[in-house]
């Protein structure tokens, strides 16, 4: 049975997960608070009952695949994988660029789902979305842990989160006075923006 978000919540607090000050998120965009989401995935209690809670979602539609990117994603797409009991694969960003390499492939028309840890303004699982349609699968859904943009329609396939944290974000020339008082952190990094 699939979390309640008061339980995801209750887990990313209780991990040390969320942190705040001045963060330069993967996005580019700044903020007051910041999930760190390995605080949750090191531990493997929590990491398996959140793998467990999004494996629920899909476990009546016959998915063939789990796909992710790294680095955190792979952690959680290994465990959505083992209770769908299918394969995960990841895609790295290489110059830019999302890409699948250690021969991972994906067959015409298998069954996808793209699974994510922190979803900010959906640009990596658009790149993701993008990869997998060149291999003519079908995308049956997207799931992450936390949505930050409370669910927006960002993205042209069925999604869902286990968790809805709006919490604000800003572009750096709209960035607000009291935050830039205080010294901006980059915690983590995929290469996107550095």
């Amino acid at each position: 049975m699939s979390m309640k978000q008061s339980e995801v919540l209750n887990l990313l607090e209780w991990s040390g997960a969320i942190l705040k000050g001045h963060f330069k998120l993967t996005s580019g965009k700044h903020s007051d608070q910041y999930i760190e989401k390995f605080r949750l995935l090191e531990n493997p209690i929590a990491l398996d009952q959140i793998c467990s809670s999004m494996a629920d979602l899909y476990k009546d539609k016959n998915i063939d695949l789990v796909v992710s990117a790294a680095v955190g994603g792979i952690l959680l797409a290994g465990g959505v994988g083992r209770y769908l009991n299918v394969k995960h694969i990841f895609s790295e960003r290489v110059e830019g660029k999302m890409l699948f390499k250690r021969g991972f492939n994906i067959d015409p028309g298998q069954k996808v789902i793209i699974v994510e840890d922190i979803v900010t303004t959906g640009g990596s699982i658009n790149e993701i979305i993008e990869l997998v349609e060149q291999y003519n699968a079908e995308i049956l859904g997207i799931v992450s842990i936390v949505d930050r943009n409370d669910k927006l329609k960002i993205f042209k396939y069925s999604y869902e989160t286990l968790l809805n944290f709006p919490a604000q974000s800003w572009d750096e020339d709209e960035c607000p006075d009291w935050l830039k008082k205080i010294p901006i952190k980059k915690p983590g990094s995929t290469g996107k923006n550095d």
